[in-house]
């Protein structure tokens, strides 16, 4: 076996991005103990930087070790019960695995649907609420399968009228659109970092309102080989799984630092790099990026006689949906630029497989030269495929932006 030297990829697509190099080299640091004293110390630290990424005042703000399914996984088998009622708004293929988690979990799932390329408005979603009386509302901010951001801005006082846990999976949307936890009325919300957020997938970073763990604690559970006579266990059923048992998680994470599992301790570093460069470049500034190479990719996709899909004015900042033309092989145009070009984008899931691309400008890659690169590249792909375009229209409409900007 060689050494470890892959490609030097520019990762335009909808995630995985290339990492922050401050990010890379946290990584890269030596490991110490878990409990060691500094360690706890990162750990706490990692707690209070997430507080102000995710925008709340919620004590319960941690990481999940694992890829952004984890977070999702240990948040939703922890308050659902068999037999529990959970609503899922479904505008893409981020909602059908809410739904499969909760389904795994033993809930009796509930699922509204608009076509891909639309989102929801509160009016659907109170009505849903209000036939189905669900326990917990499940539901992605940012769908990277379809590009659009669900608003959610009224959504958190809806579900506290009717007594509902409101859940929101922002993986793909958080740093690079608007999140407020505390001001939506949030009470549980997962990420990952592989996304605007600058990381590796790795580490799901989460937070849970009082709420929501005042519920999870009458599941509370201590295992047999740590127990101590002053643990008792929550009045109702135990958590089914041991890995994503979210008052288990919160006992080692908390003052009594009851073992768990041995923390990630590289992936811990990593998330928080990733948290301090976007506070340091400041939430508003980078929203304000993301939005700003997100606009210049998009007018630069029409540049090239692309269609834009799906509603417009609901899109993710971070991430371009286009059309593929149908004189062309989309398959073979991604190869293309993979292999050419060192550029990789992405096309899609279930009914919009084949059909659209979908160019990411997140995180590291929000930045002007991966859109041009990006932009130039695609436009020598097509014209040598026989699509039909004027040559430097992407790249003057990109600069256009730029130059307003």
């Amino acid at each position: 076996m060689k050494r470890l030297n892959p490609p030097p990829r520019l990762l335009m697509g909808p995630g995985p991005i290339n990492c922050y190099p401050r990010v890379l080299s946290a990584m890269s640091t030596q490991l110490i103990g878990q409990y060691d004293p500094v360690m706890t110390g990162y750990m706490n630290e990692v707690m209070q930087l997430y507080r102000q990424v995710f925008n709340t005042e919620n004590t319960a703000t941690l990481l999940i070790d694992g890829t952004s399914r984890a977070g999702i996984e240990a948040v939703l088998v922890s308050c659902i019960e068999p037999g529990d009622k959970v609503l899922v708004p479904v505008f893409g293929r981020f909602g059908h695995l809410l739904q499969e988690i909760a389904e795994r979990a033993g809930a009796e799932v509930h699922t509204i649907e608009v076509p891909w390329g639309q989102v929801f408005s509160p009016d659907q979603v109170e009505d849903a609420i209000k036939k189905i009386r669900p326990k917990v509302l499940a539901m992605v901010q940012g769908d990277t399968s379809t590009t659009m951001l669900q608003p959610l801005q009224q959504l958190g006082e809806i579900c506290r009228r009717y007594d509902v846990l409101f859940y929101s999976d922002a993986t793909a949307s958080i740093g690079g659109n608007p999140f407020e936890t505390d001001q939506w009325q949030l009470d549980a919300v997962s990420v990952g970092l592989q996304k605007c957020l600058g990381g590796p997938s790795g580490s799901a970073p989460i937070t849970l309102s009082e709420r929501y763990v005042e519920l999870v604690r009458k599941r509370h559970h201590v295992e047999a080989g740590i127990r101590s006579e002053h643990h008792e266990n929550g009045s109702a059923s135990r958590i089914r799984s041991n890995y994503f048992d979210i008052p288990m998680i919160l006992d080692y994470w908390g003052e009594e630092r009851l073992n768990h599992h041995t923390e990630a301790t590289s992936m811990l570093y990593c998330a928080r790099e990733c948290a301090i460069n976007l506070l340091e470049e400041g939430q508003a500034n980078c929203i304000a990026r993301h939005a700003l190479h997100g606009n210049a990719m998009a007018q630069g996709a029409s540049g090239l006689n692309l269609r834009l899909f799906g509603d417009q004015k609901h899109k993710m900042n971070n991430v371009v949906g286009v059309y593929i033309p149908e004189n062309v092989n989309g398959e073979q145009i991604r190869s293309q630029l993979l292999n050419d070009f060192n550029i990789e984008i992405g096309t899609s899931f279930g009914p919009l497989h084949g059909k659209i691309w979908r160019l990411g400008t997140m995180g590291y890659n929000a930045r002007k030269d991966a859109v041009l690169h990006t932009l130039q590249s695609l436009e020598t792909v097509l014209r040598r495929a026989g699509h039909k375009l004027s040559p430097g229209e992407a790249i003057d409409n990109a600069l256009e932006v730029y130059q307003s900007a």
